[in-house]
C-alpha cells in the first residue's frame, strides 16, 4: 500500500512539473535566471549570421547598423541560448517600446502607487493588443516619466543602461503636447535594443517581471494581438496552434516587432526581436520568421 501511495506521488509530481513547464509563465528559481549574455551561443550565432547574410538587404542593412536582431532559443528551458546581431545597437522603435509602460504600471499597481481599476485595465490591454496611442497616453499621464525611467533603469531589471548602449525607454506620449523626459545617449523618445527587449521577454516568461502573478497577467494582456501583421502575419500560417506573444511598432521607415513563440510542440519556442530602418522593414519582418526557425532547426 505504501508503495502504491509513493507511485502515485511520484507520478502526480512528474505531471504537475511538465504541466507547469508547458505553462507561462515556468516556474523557474532565481538561482536558475542567467543574464542573458552571458548565454550566448557560438553556434547559434554563426548560423543566425550565415543565413541573415544569404541575404544581400539584410546583410547591407546589418553592416550599416538599420537592422537589429534578437533571438532567444527556448527549446530546452535548461539549456537557453541567445544570438544576436547589433544587439546593443539602439534603434527608434516607435510603439515596441510601450512594453515598458506596461512593466512600470503593473509595478506602480503592485507597489499601490496606481490603483487597477476597470478603466486602467482597458487601457492597458489597448495599450498592447491594438497598439492605441490614446490609452498609451493616459497610462503614461497616469505613471509619469520618472516611473517608468526608475523601472527600466532599476537594478533588478536594468533595462535601459549607458554601459551597454541604453535599451528600452518611453520618454514622449503617443501624441502631440506634454512634456518629454528623451534618454540621454541618442536623445531618443521611444527607444529599444534587441539585446533588451529579448531580456524582458526572457524574464517575462521566467515569471520574473514584478513577481509571477504580475507576469501572468502582461502575458494575458499580451497574448491574442489584435494586429496581424509582421512576425504574426507569418506565424498564423506556420503555426496557428501555437500561443504569441507580442508587441511591435512603425513610423515612417522604423519597423519593428518583438515575439514570444510557445508552440505546443517544444521545436517552436523562441524569443525573437527585430529592429529595422528601411521602408521595406514591415515586409523584411514578415520574411525573418522562416529563416530564424530554419536557424533553429539547425542547432
Amino acid at each position: 500500500m505504501k508503495k502504491h501511495l509513493v507511485f502515485i506521488a511520484l507520478v502526480t509530481l512528474f505531471v504537475t512539473h511538465s504541466f507547469a513547464q508547458n505553462e507561462l509563465p515556468l516556474l523557474t528559481s532565481d538561482s536558475k535566471i542567467a543574464m542573458l549574455t552571458s548565454l550566448v551561443d557560438s553556434d547559434l550565432q554563426k548560423t543566425l549570421e550565415s543565413e541573415i547574410n544569404k541575404n544581400p538587404l539584410w546583410k547591407k542593412l546589418v553592416n550599416q547598423k538599420k537592422m537589429s536582431i534578437g533571438l532567444v532559443d527556448l527549446r530546452d528551458t535548461n539549456n537557453v541560448k541567445f544570438a544576436r546581431l547589433n544587439g546593443n545597437n539602439m534603434m527608434y522603435a516607435a510603439s515596441l517600446p510601450k512594453i515598458a509602460v506596461l512593466l512600470a504600471a503593473m509595478d506602480a499597481i503592485d507597489k499601490k502607487e496606481l490603483i487597477e481599476t476597470p478603466d486602467i485595465k482597458k487601457d492597458m490591454r489597448l495599450m498592447i493588443s491594438k497598439s492605441n496611442n490614446a490609452a498609451t497616453t493616459r497610462m503614461i499621464d497616469r505613471v509619469g516619466y520618472e516611473k517608468i525611467e526608475s523601472v527600466m533603469r532599476s537594478k533588478k531589471y536594468k533595462f535601459y543602461d549607458e554601459n551597454f548602449g541604453g535599451g528600452l525607454w518611453v520618454g514622449k506620449r503617443y501624441g502631440g503636447g506634454g512634456n518629454t523626459n528623451r534618454e540621454p545617449l541618442k536623445n531618443l523618445s521611444h527607444a529599444a535594443t534587441v539585446t533588451q527587449v529579448c531580456r524582458y521577454y526572457y524574464l517575462l516568461a521566467n515569471g520574473k517581471l514584478v513577481n509571477q502573478k504580475r507576469s501572468k497577467q502582461m502575458l494575458d494582456i499580451m497574448e491574442n494581438t489584435a494586429l496581424h501583421h509582421k512576425f504574426v502575419n507569418t506565424l498564423d500560417k506556420i503555426a496557428p496552434d501555437a500561443r504569441i506573444f507580442r508587441k511591435s511598432g512603425s513610423w515612417k521607415n522604423y519597423h519593428s516587432d518583438s515575439v514570444l513563440v510557445w508552440g505546443k510542440d517544444t521545436n517552436r519556442r523562441y524569443i525573437l526581436v527585430a529592429l529595422i530602418e528601411d521602408s521595406s522593414g514591415e515586409q523584411i519582418i514578415r520574411d525573418l520568421i522562416k529563416p530564424v526557425e530554419k536557424v533553429l532547426r539547425a542547432n
